[in-house]
């Protein structure tokens, strides 16, 4: 097929009218001979600036080559060597802000299309049963690591390829973390992509052991002094949602987005087969403007409300991927920008009736360096909703910390770590991901994850 190089080769997606009434995949992704025109694209740099883009370092340029040439088993290699999640990270990763946006290609047209390219390369070793390579010696050390997540994932795969015993632990019933419930149907496949990429990290020799919570079931120091873990990583996210602490907010109908979005994930509450216990709304405002606040936004729209994102800054500030606000526009999602709520007014019994907001404006910026928004004066309004989404961002479960001696948190609770490798403060414990930096992405939890495995790999050679 020709190219223009100066542009990417358009990918295929559902109709926004049509996907905003189903949870199937928006994005259909590229075929062969697309993949490989894309491919052709790349400038092929002799100092590739796309991989220090990339947090886990990925040869961009070498899995790139491989896919012009139409060597998919041997792009597939090459990306495995850094990524234990590459089907994953093709699809939810903010590739413009960190691999595309160094690319030398996008400085005269568009960047070549990374993301999509690695996302075709691990579908093609899914549809080919394509498994990574066993290790090939025996540490006969074990390792242990809390959460199932991106981070622990990482660091898991990564350790088994050295040679570990590596055990997971993950609080919830069934090993996935954030990507199996906080990333909707829509974004990231559960069976196809998810549970796949999953299955890859056990068939390396991962144990993953569901139904336990750490700080309950049982402690870091158990696991350490009487079950004879050599090391553990922590990678247990930051799952604690946050609220805005106005009036209302504990009324009927009011959620926060991690429990909406785990609801219709975990208990499928997007099936109508499944007797599932969620309120879903028919006008629902999603409070934030986050990659959060758009899954919980397009979420409710699927299951049949109208649908307002209420966020205080200007469209200029929304934190979400540029890709994320498109598609929710597109499928008719209400955005109440400059906007902030005051109260959720509540009815006789307990419900959501409304929620009472007043308009803002751009002030001087503040520590964060965006412009610090303040209320208009009589701008006060009432908007129409029956049920009101928080989705003001996450922070650590103080669960692990209060219970393992020796064990330091700054004062958001987060685990205090270095950032080299996430030693903490207790010997033989390392931590990485969203329990260290407070909720980010899924690519800065796998470079995490990457650089704990080579901490512990280094701890654990010094100690004999």
């Amino acid at each position: 097929m020709e190219v223009d190089v100066l542009k990417r080769v358009p990918v295929r997606e559902q109709a926004p009218e049509v996907r905003a009434k189903n949870f199937e995949e928006v994005c259909y992704g590229y075929n062969k001979e697309e993949a490989m025109a894309e491919a052709t694209r790349c400038l092929k740099c002799k100092n590739p600036k796309c991989v220090t883009g990339c947090p886990v370092n990925i040869d961009i340029p070498g899995f790139i080559r491989e896919v012009e040439n139409g060597n998919m088993g041997e792009a597939y290699k090459v990306i495995s060597k850094y990524s234990a999640l590459p089907a994953v990270c093709g699809r939810v990763c903010p590739q413009e802000s960190q691999c595309e946006s160094k690319c030398i290609r996008g400085i005269k047209g568009e960047a070549v299309s990374i993301g999509k390219l690695e996302r075709f390369v691990a579908d093609w070793a899914i549809e080919n049963d394509v498994k990574p390579a066993m290790p090939t010696e025996k540490k006969g050390k074990k390792v242990a690591v809390i959460g199932s997540g991106p981070a622990g994932l990482t660091c898991a795969g990564d350790l088994a390829k050295m040679g570990y015993d590596v055990h997971i632990f993950e609080a919830l019933h069934e090993a996935g973390g954030v990507l199996v419930y906080g990333i909707p149907e829509f974004r990231l496949p559960k069976q196809k992509v998810v549970k796949h990429e999953i299955e890859n990290v056990k068939a390396l020799g991962v144990t993953i052991e569901t139904n336990v919570v750490i700080g309950k079931s049982t402690t870091i120091d158990e696991l350490m002094e009487e079950e004879g873990f050599d090391a553990v990583f922590v990678g247990s996210g930051a799952g604690l949602p946050k609220f805005m602490g106005i009036p209302g907010e504990n009324a009927n109908g009011v959620f926060s987005a991690n429990e909406y979005l785990t609801r219709s994930n975990l208990m499928k509450a997007f099936d109508e087969s499944y007797d599932t216990p969620i309120a879903a709304g028919k006008k629902v405002a999603v409070v934030g403007g986050g990659n959060v606040a758009m899954d919980a936004a397009r979420t409710a729209l699927r299951l049949g409300a109208e649908v307002y994102i209420v966020y205080r800054r200007s469209e200029k500030e929304l934190p979400a991927r540029v890709e994320e606000v498109h598609h929710a526009k597109q499928e008719g999602i209400i955005f109440k920008l400059l906007t902030n709520p005051k109260q959720i007014l509540v009815d006789e019994k307990g419900w959501v009736k409304g929620m009472e907001c007043v308009e803002m404006e751009l002030g001087e910026p503040d520590a964060s360096g965006r412009r610090r928004p303040v209320e208009k004066k009589g701008s006060e309004f009432v908007l129409d909703v029956d049920t009101v989404i928080m989705s003001l961002g996450t922070s650590p479960n103080p669960l692990i910390s209060s219970t393992t001696k020796g064990l330091d948190i700054n004062s958001h609770k987060c685990i205090v770590a270095d950032e080299t490798f996430g030693q903490t403060s207790k010997e033989g414990v390392f931590a990485g991901g969203d329990a260290v930096t407070g909720a980010a992405t899924v690519i800065l939890a796998m470079g995490a994850g990457k650089a704990a495995a080579k901490g512990i790999d280094e701890y654990l050679s010094k100690k004999n």
